[in-house]
């Protein structure tokens, strides 16, 4: 929770709540499984989770992950000053890393243009394997 008061921004209990399951797990997690999760603090409706996570996407302290349908706590402190994002994502164990790259931006933005197209904001899904999972599957066994 220092993220949330260090950038001074108030939260409902439900965006508080949702944000601390997201903070206190490894991996993305789907809507439904931070509803189960969350009923014991009474949360008991999608639309109560749905939500709380559309505000604090807003607030820019969670990205949700379009290929898993799920959704992460951010990892930057400032990354709502980013106007890209990439998430590394592995298959095989799941795990997902946040990349702000600036070289990446740069040249989305360089593709905007040549299309023709005013970007406000880009998020890249890269999807493959991790180097643990990598170098885990090139050993012998």
């Amino acid at each position: 929770m220092n993220q949330i008061r260090s950038m001074d921004k108030r939260l409902t209990k439900n965006q508080e709540l949702v944000f601390g399951a997201l903070t206190g797990t490894e991996g993305p997690q789907s809507a439904y499984t931070l509803l189960d999760r969350l009923r014991a603090d009474g949360l008991r409706a999608p639309l109560q989770i749905y939500r709380a996570l559309e505000k604090l996407i807003d607030l820019g302290l969670v990205h949700r992950l379009e290929s898993l349908n799920a959704f992460v706590a951010c990892s930057h402190p400032s990354c709502s000053d980013h106007s890209t994002v990439a998430f590394a994502i592995c298959d095989d164990c799941g795990l997902v890393n946040e990349v702000a790259d600036e070289r990446l931006a740069s040249n989305l933005k360089e593709v905007a243009v040549d299309y023709r197209f005013s970007l406000k904001q880009s998020i890249v899904e890269l999807r493959g394997t991790c180097g643990d999972c990598a170098a885990t599957s090139a050993k012998p066994q």
